[in-house]
């Protein structure tokens, strides 16, 4: 279904390592607000979607998720290369490393699991279209956050490409509310 190019969306360059930083990314990998829970919301969404152009765009945007997923990991990566445990544990990450070393799980930037409580599939297409803006705009919000966290310019760099594509996502959704609205409306005869 799906061919995976074996480059990133967009270049991902730190400056430094910066642990602390980390910690605080790990939210847009298995946060609430994540691109993980994102990707998973929208492919299955999907399938309550009569309208095509809908399931295309749920499609669309989910596979775009992963391929931010995958930024996030590197810039992750990049910021803990040869953190020592002493380095990990005084950035809040001591738990983290005991149980997984470098590697990432999905967890917000608390250590806290990820969960799929974190979004709604309700069966109805305008609910999940609204939930998804709302997704979107939240991970807009996140990503200035961080964007603010940081002094790393080739970071913003990337976190600002991150947040711009959150902005897009919304504005496809909202586009796709209103045709899927227009068609709801001719549905109902009273």
């Amino acid at each position: 279904m799906w061919i995976y190019e074996k480059r990133l969306q967009y270049p991902v360059r730190v400056s430094k390592k910066d642990v602390g930083m980390a910690k605080f990314l790990i939210t847009q990998y298995g946060g609430p607000d994540g691109e993980l829970a994102a990707s998973l919301r929208y492919l299955n969404q999907r399938y309550a979607m009569e309208n095509r152009t809908a399931v295309a765009i749920l499609t669309d945007i989910a596979t775009e998720e992963f391929a931010h997923l995958e930024m996030i990991a590197t810039m992750v990566y990049k910021l803990i290369k040869d953190a020592t445990p002493e380095e990990m544990r005084a950035a809040g990450l001591g738990g983290h490393f005991a149980d997984h070393g470098h590697d990432l799980f999905y967890t917000d930037g608390n250590g806290v699991p990820f969960s799929a409580t974190y979004f709604q599939a309700k069966g109805d297409p305008i609910a999940n279209l609204y939930e998804d803006i709302d997704a979107e705009e939240k991970a807009r919000a996140a990503y200035q956050h961080l964007i603010d966290l940081t002094d790393d310019r080739d970071l913003q760099d990337g976190l600002i490409f991150l947040r711009e594509r959150e902005v897009v996502h919304s504005q496809r959704f909202r586009e796709v509310l209103q045709v899927v609205k227009e068609e709801e409306s001719q549905r109902k005869i009273y």
